[in-house]
């Protein structure tokens, strides 16, 4: 069903299987940075909306996931470490103006990436992920706290990996489906790219490891100091996430000199994924200078799953 085609870039002594689009794109690179337990395939609609934009587009599996690398220390999945990855990607691009958009863990890496200015960003988009420093204080609460469960349950060894790949990884369907708004969007055909790619050797573990190795750094993240991000930012956001309350983007702006903020009403966590007619229409508006439509007011025609192999490369 993967609708990509894929490349191996080499970086910071891992491979990552890439995706990319439209090479030689003149506005530049715009690098999409998926989340948990995702690929770069939760960007098949975002792909080929970015490619008649004019962006070259690389979509990688992150290390872990996909045909990546799986190294199996846990702390090689620190922050560092992952973040180093992006720069190598953006390196290798060969491009100087880039657009990083991330979604879940990936939307952590680039809120990361553009705080500690790892390397210049022509604009950021984030999507369904607080801003660090608005996350650090809702986990002091018990209402966001409560949601997060699954970040302590993933810090017990081997068990979480067993229960999420019991009865091929059903687990994995069942975090997409049940909870989506608009189940529709995650049909078994859909589904089985994530839990087939999660039954690989070593992935699960490696795709809990990005918890295990965040919470075992969380001191030297709590003293983390969190410059103004200058870099234009567009956050999107579905306002049913249910592992993310939309109080956690309260104060988004005291950290964000140029925001654009938007709300999806009744879409869940998966926005990309479940509004993809939405997300490109506001994200398309955003990256030409224009006003950016409300939710309410955007009209469109339902996409059709992307089938074949898209990519222009």
């Amino acid at each position: 069903m993967d609708p990509l085609t894929y490349r191996t870039v080499v970086v910071n002594t891992v491979e990552l299987q890439v995706s990319v689009s439209n090479e030689g794109g003149e506005r530049g690179l715009a690098l999409l940075l998926h989340g948990f337990p995702e690929l770069a395939f939760s960007w098949r609609y975002q792909i080929p909306a970015l490619v008649d934009a004019g962006y070259e587009v690389w979509a990688p599996n992150l290390r872990g996931y996909g045909a990546s690398s799986k190294p199996r220390p846990v702390g090689a999945y620190d922050l560092d470490l992952l973040l180093d990855d992006v720069a190598g990607l953006v390196d290798a691009s060969g491009h100087d103006k880039v657009t990083l958009i991330g979604h879940d863990w990936g939307a952590v890496l680039a809120w990361m990436f553009a705080i500690r200015d790892v390397r210049p960003l022509e604009r950021l988009v984030i999507m369904n992920v607080p801003h660090p420093a608005c996350m650090r204080r809702e986990l002091r609460t018990f209402r966001q706290l409560r949601k997060s469960w699954y970040v302590f349950a993933f810090q017990i060894p081997w068990l979480p990996e067993k229960l999420l790949t019991a009865r091929r990884a059903r687990a994995v369907r069942n975090s997409f489906v049940n909870m989506a708004v608009d189940k529709t969007r995650f049909p078994d055909v859909v589904t089985d790219v994530y839990r087939e790619a999660a039954l690989g050797s070593g992935a699960m573990r490696s795709m809990i490891n990005y918890y295990r190795a965040a919470v075992r750094a969380r001191r030297t993240a709590a003293a983390e100091p969190f410059p103004v991000i200058t870099t234009p930012t567009l956050m999107l956001w579905g306002l049913e996430d249910s592992a993310l309350g939309k109080h956690t983007t309260d104060g988004t702006d005291e950290y964000v000199d140029d925001l654009t903020m938007r709300f999806l009403p009744d879409v869940s966590h998966w926005v990309q994924q479940e509004a993809p007619e939405t997300v490109n229409a506001m994200l398309s508006a955003w990256l030409d200078g224009h006003e950016v439509p409300e939710a309410a007011d955007i009209t469109y025609e339902r996409l059709d799953e992307p089938a074949g192999a898209p990519n222009h490369i």
